[in-house]
């Protein structure tokens, strides 16, 4: 058996080999992992088997905003054949969690309009009828966004809506006029 110098450098032919498996798992590592995780790209298919292709999208989860984030609460009572919008003032990509619930079934519209363009550029974005509904929404404009109820029953019905988010001003559309409503930010909401 042939002894092994420890102290020799490696052979050039040995050095050549190291660094050809080196390339070789790199390139592997490179068309396998980072392409499809870093830049979106999947030659080999290996970024959706592993879930990497969602670590190459361009979004990004924290989103400043120009608004104080603020909260509002209001109630409306709708006697039969009654209705009322209310609409938040929102600039495009602003967001609101809200929770709307009533005693009694309602029709709903919740739509929005864009800044200076009129009710007949009015985007619905869902309608029907129910008790209550609960979720976010996300500006897709700048305009005012909110909702149409109708009390279409023989009852009085009692709705409370919830909100909070990064709106401008609220406003009341009711029996053939509007007005303003002042909101709290968070922060007056601590001072208190």
């Amino acid at each position: 058996m042939a002894e092994i110098d420890s102290n020799s450098p490696p052979s050039s032919k040995n050095i050549l080999i190291a660094s050809a498996i080196s390339l070789v798992v790199a390139l592997v590592v490179l068309f396998s992992f980072i392409l499809p995780a870093e830049f979106g790209s999947d030659p080999l298919g290996t970024g959706e088997l592993f879930g990497l292709n969602v670590l190459a999208l361009d979004e990004n989860p924290f989103e400043e905003q120009l608004e104080v984030h603020k909260t509002d609460s209001v109630e409306f009572i709708l006697g039969p054949f009654e209705s009322v919008e209310y609409k938040y003032l929102l600039d495009m990509d602003s967001s609101m969690l809200f929770s709307w619930v009533a005693d009694g079934e309602l029709y709903y519209d919740m739509h929005a309009e864009p800044a200076g363009l009129g009710e007949e550029y009015a985007e619905s974005f869902e309608q029907g009828t129910g008790d209550s509904r609960m979720g976010s929404f996300h500006a897709p404009f700048t305009g005012i966004h909110g909702w149409f109820w109708e009390n279409r029953g023989s009852s009085t019905i009692t709705l409370q809506l919830y909100s909070s988010g990064f709106y401008v001003n609220s406003t009341v559309f009711r029996d053939g006029g509007s007005y303003e409503r002042g909101l709290q930010t968070v922060t007056d909401q601590a001072q208190n």
